[in-house]
């Protein structure tokens, strides 16, 4: 071979060799790589002040954490699921037809349920496509259990994680004696009722449940009559796992009627729900969750610069958790590669604003701090006044990880080629 041809081969054999390794390097761009995020939610519908203010959420953390480990940034792309689980699959093709790889969503374990089943199957059929579901919301524990997938990682405690903090609570509350169950006639709904019998059982075999309905969601006008059977009841307490604008009327209802049961609520501290609760019931409604308004630290200046940006505030404490994970994973991975990302974030702990926060590799459940707080005047050490309502959320019980950590049943399928 010719001094001319040897060189002219070597060259070659050098290009082919970089732009093979161009092929073959992982999703791990230059730092700015933008990563984009289809959130999938309802915008309007019953529950559209919910869904606009997650989206207000997504949008301001995804940008607060643009200096991440990872060093990528995040574009949240939303699309209105009119709170349907048919329109969320209209709109979950849309999002991978535009080749978003990262799905996230919330509110409505139905809609989660219809969302998870849909991005199973085009995994399956669509190798080197796959996406990652990121639910910050919908706490049926079949998710992470009968249903549970390697696509899915749940960012917010599931219904019986937050019903046994709820009952540990409880069982030293002598005040609760006949208990009312008023729920959402949808799995999360009915899940509340079954976990609250089991955990009154097992630590408060005195308590009596004394009734239970089960309405449907979104559509109950007036919950005069729910709250009249209750009264007749005798009941002293209602636990009720609703949200949105039915946590919001039943309060109503209850304080039309002069019905002063306390309240054990998962989310009474969501958008909209305290302006109603106003300055009555003070002492009588509670909530269990992954944070409160006065927790100390970052929690407050997220709140504060929420407040600021979009004059309201703040109550989806569950997505800072998934903008810390997920960047750490990324950057663990050293891809943006939803498959290697997906392995990454296993077993991944990372320091959050109440702790660090571990996501279970068993199940994609994230084990987190829990706290019940009461609704009650602000006063000098719990000054955050929430929604303009001179009250506020203050903190009776604090439950660690562990305490709160309910067990699985997942058998989890994962792809080849993973840890």
């Amino acid at each position: 071979m010719t001094l001319l041809r040897r060189t002219v081969h070597t060259l070659a054999i050098t290009a082919l060799a970089a732009t093979a390794g161009l092929a073959a390097a992982p999703a791990w761009a230059q730092k700015g790589e933008t990563v984009k995020i289809a959130w999938i939610d309802g915008m309007s519908g019953p529950f559209a002040n919910i869904g606009n203010n997650m989206i207000r959420t997504f949008q301001f953390l995804s940008a607060r954490e643009a200096n991440n480990a990872a060093g990528v940034k995040f574009e949240i792309v939303p699309f209105d699921s009119k709170g349907s689980p048919q329109e969320s699959l209209v709109v979950l093709k849309a999002a991978l037809d535009q080749g978003i790889r990262y799905i996230a969503q919330g509110n409505s374990s139905a809609i989660a349920g219809a969302l998870l089943d849909a991005i199973n199957k085009h995994n399956e059929r669509n190798p080197g496509k796959e996406v990652v579901f990121f639910n910050y919301a919908a706490v049926d524990p079949d998710l992470t259990n009968s249903k549970c997938s390697f696509w899915h990682f749940r960012f917010d405690a599931d219904t019986s994680m937050k019903m046994e903090a709820m009952t540990t609570f409880m069982k030293d509350d002598k005040s609760v004696k006949k208990v009312y169950l008023i729920n959402q006639n949808y799995a999360h709904g009915q899940q509340v009722a079954k976990f609250a019998k089991e955990g009154l059982a097992r630590k408060r075999p005195d308590v009596q449940i004394v009734g239970e309905d089960l309405h449907p969601i979104g559509q109950v006008k007036d919950f005069a009559p729910y709250v009249a059977k209750a009264k007749a009841a005798g009941a002293d307490t209602v636990i009720t796992g609703n949200w949105g604008n039915d946590m919001s009327l039943l309060i109503k209802a209850a304080k039309d009627a002069g019905f002063s049961a306390n309240f054990y609520t998962y989310y009474a501290g969501a958008a909209g729900t305290p302006t109603v609760i106003g300055n009555a019931m003070e002492g009588k409604v509670k909530v269990v969750y992954g944070s409160y308004a006065n927790l100390p630290g970052d929690h407050q200046k997220v709140l504060a610069d929420f407040r600021k940006k979009y004059n309201e505030d703040y109550s989806l404490s569950t997505t800072y958790h998934l903008f810390k994970l997920l960047p750490a994973a990324m950057a663990k991975a050293k891809s943006t590669d939803p498959v290697k990302v997906a392995f990454a974030m296993e077993g991944l702990t990372v320091s959050s604003f109440s702790g660090d926060v571990t996501m279970r590799k068993s199940d994609h459940q994230l084990q987190q701090t829990l706290y019940q707080a009461t609704w009650r005047k602000k006063d000098a050490k719990n000054s955050f006044d929430v929604e303009g309502t001179g009250m506020t959320w203050v903190a009776e019980r604090t439950f660690e990880p562990y305490v709160s950590s309910t067990p699985t049943t997942c058998d989890m399928k994962r792809p080849a080629g993973g840890g």
